[in-house]
């Protein structure tokens, strides 16, 4: 599957610019800059994360999930493909995107503030811990797939490169604050670490975070351990 063509992130760029512009001045970068990566902050709206079964049963026999955007960790994407959910009292939510490749999971991520609209109580959980959670159906252009369990708040959460972990002094299950500025300035705690070698340095936050806030991409974050 050939990867498409996308922008670098302002913050990417700004990092790169900031340490040719210090060494050409000849001045120590300030601490930012001696990052071994960028940090990205990234809003991740409601998604879906589906096994290749319930994929199949949405729409159709041997379906594969198709790239609609490349995001940014290496591999993943936002696919073509989007279901209903339907939630208690028959109340929905149409074109929920589902996010590619399929995993070994059900999961739907959703903020307070969907959760509220369609009836759900939702607990807030780290990725993969959907025990004890609550369900709803999907339909899709093929049939519908009822899962039991799997509707969650995700916790906000940094991906961390082994180097980005190091730089920072943490470590997987470790928790970090988010300091954003602009007009609407807040602080974020208990922000979950999360490391792998494949990863990149990257926030995500869910809508109702980033509107709080209202994020945008010259918006100065700061990681604080």
């Amino acid at each position: 599957m050939a990867m498409a063509q996308q922008s670098l992130p302002r913050a990417v760029v700004e990092h790169l610019v900031r340490q040719v512009v210090y060494e050409r001045l000849g001045k120590p970068l300030p601490r930012a800059a001696t990052a071994p990566n960028p940090l990205v902050v990234n809003v991740s709206a409601r998604h879906c994360h589906l096994t290749p079964q319930a994929v199949e049963s949405l729409f159709g026999k041997g379906h594969q999930l198709q790239v609609h955007k490349w995001l940014y960790q290496a591999g993943q994407f936002a696919a073509k493909e989007t279901v209903t959910l339907i939630g208690p009292r028959s109340r929905v939510i149409s074109n929920l995107r589902i996010l590619g490749p399929c995993r070994n999971l059900n999961q739907i991520e959703l903020a307070y503030t969907d959760a509220i609209a369609l009836g759900f109580d939702i607990p807030l959980r780290a990725s993969g811990n959907i025990d004890g959670t609550p369900g709803c159906m999907l339909m899709g252009p093929a049939g519908f797939f009822e899962m039991p369990n799997g509707v969650i708040r995700a916790l906000r959460h940094v991906h961390l490169h082994p180097d980005d972990a190091a730089f920072y002094g943490v470590k997987q299950g470790d928790n970090m604050k988010l300091k954003i500025g602009g007009p609407c300035a807040i602080s974020l705690e208990r922000l979950l670490c999360r490391v792998d070698p494949s990863f990149k340095l990257e926030v995500h936050i869910d809508t109702d975070e980033g509107n709080a806030c209202n994020l945008q991409p010259e918006t100065p974050c700061e990681l604080v351990p």
